[in-house]
């Protein structure tokens, strides 16, 4: 059987065929608008995305595009046909057999009945050729059958000659043609990809360890706002009292503990919260609800302020504690602060902070209590939280700002060191930062989009 759906070669395949297709929208309306699920980086470097593509789109308005899916068509049904004929061939087939038993055994009877017969014998005579009756019609059904195989003949010659045709006119392609279409598809896709409005978590891959380092709990990011030449890696050993910032060169030198410089804060940090954000870290002043923003070019600090009513030295922190009272996070939007007041009676604020002079700008009561949640991340202005740090524990609440409205979800991930300190989305890589038990993780995302780029170029 051919099957269920069409294989990544056919896909490419598809692309090829129709270049214009790639990038392009052409659908306002969510049931027509192409459906892409993007991924962050995979572990090699390359950008990760899956589209499904609707049945009326430009490409099957492509001239090749619909002969082969035509072509295909035609092949599921002689596949079909050819199914049912071979089935239909062994049944009858074991008929036939049976049938040459009885034969010969009335034959064998005949024979030896020497031209005179018993009442008896010849009812049972009778009663043999009896079942030899359907074998007329098994007979005319080999005859349809015949028919059939001819026709089927028929079409797979001419399947082979359509075949031949496409193969002829791809191979009008060279090597070094093809190897350019091809680069030019994933230049497109890659456009497409950076063009892609913001999504819903939809799934989280498999943990990718980076480095095995320090204690328990901790905390390491890179710049959410740097440009992709910058990769410097930022690493807190400890949640509380802590004041050492590790500074590395690169994501390289970080795996090989190597080539860093250490930034020693003017005033100790809380929790595990901190975010690095347009060069400047940060991060809970320990022992008080003060925000600090910490400028790593400068070694000074550029701003203080207290969060107001926010509670601190753990007062509301998250399940696992450690002084998680405040946890700060970047998202496409921005800058972030997540923590409770007496006022919420410990259900999680969000409040979106002025990064130049730390000011609340806008807060919303999401409703969930923060005791009850493992750790939390934003991801497009909704925050994502954790039912749990340690083992089993899944995406399992969102709070989308922009409705004020909230929903339970079931977005599983694997908790491979069962105890998890540290949770924060990085926007420019598309993926998880986690502190994991003393290891160093990430995790891609998973997010989906329905598209209209209508009056895009």
């Amino acid at each position: 059987m051919w099957p269920p759906r069409v294989p990544p070669l056919v896909l490419l395949l598809l692309l090829l065929l129709c270049p214009g297709l790639a990038g392009q929208t052409l659908f306002q309306s969510p049931e027509e608008g192409w459906q892409l699920y993007t991924s962050a980086q995979a572990p090699d470097g390359k950008c990760v995305c899956t589209a499904v593509i609707p049945a009326q789109s430009t490409c099957s308005r492509d001239g090749r595009s619909r002969e082969l899916r035509q072509l295909m068509e035609k092949v599921q049904n002689v596949s079909q046909s050819m199914e049912v004929l071979e089935l239909r061939t062994y049944r009858d087939l074991q008929y036939v057999r049976g049938m040459e038993t009885l034969m010969r055994s009335l034959d064998a009877r005949l024979r030896a009945a020497d031209g005179s017969l018993s009442a008896k014998s010849f009812q049972e005579l009778k009663d043999r050729m009896a079942e030899l009756l359907p074998l007329g019609s098994v007979l005319e059904q080999y005859k349809t059958d015949t028919r059939t195989i001819v026709r089927l003949r028929e079409e797979v010659r001419n399947l082979s000659g359509s075949l031949a045709a496409i193969q002829e006119e791809m191979g009008a392609y060279g090597y070094e043609d093809l190897q350019q279409r091809v680069l030019a598809l994933e230049a497109r896709l890659h456009a497409c990809a950076q063009k892609l409005g913001c999504g819903k978590l939809t799934g989280v891959s498999n943990p990718i360890t980076i480095r095995a380092m320090g204690s328990r709990f901790g905390s390491w990011m890179t710049d959410t706002m740097a440009p992709s030449s910058d990769s410097r890696v930022w690493y807190m050993d400890g949640y509380y009292k802590g004041r050492r910032v590790l500074e590395f060169r690169t994501l390289g030198d970080f795996i090989k503990g190597q080539n860093f410089i250490q930034h020693l804060l003017p005033q100790p940090w809380a929790g595990t919260g901190h975010v690095v954000y347009n060069g400047s870290l940060f991060y809970n002043k320990y022992q008080s609800n003060v925000v600090v923003k910490y400028h790593f070019r400068s070694r000074s600090v550029l701003v203080q302020r207290s969060l107001p009513g926010a509670g601190y030295n753990n007062s509301f922190p998250y399940s696992w504690g450690g002084f998680s009272d405040m946890d700060f996070m970047v998202d496409e939007s921005g800058l972030w602060a997540v923590y409770t007041t007496n006022q919420n009676a410990g259900n999680i604020v969000v409040s979106r902070l002025d990064p130049h002079t730390l000011e609340v700008v806008r807060s919303w009561d999401t409703g969930y209590p923060k005791r009850s949640a493992g750790e939390a991340f934003m991801i497009c202005g909704v925050l994502y939280v954790t039912n749990s740090h340690l083992a089993g524990a899944k995406v399992y609440f969102s709070y989308f700002t922009n409705t004020s409205s909230y929903e339970y979800t079931d977005v599983p991930f694997h908790n491979q060191y069962s105890h998890i300190s540290m949770l924060d989305y990085n926007p420019r890589e598309r993926a998880l930062y986690t502190w994991n038990n003393g290891h160093q993780v990430l995790y891609n995302v998973t997010l989906f989009h329905v598209i209209s780029t209508a009056g895009d170029p």
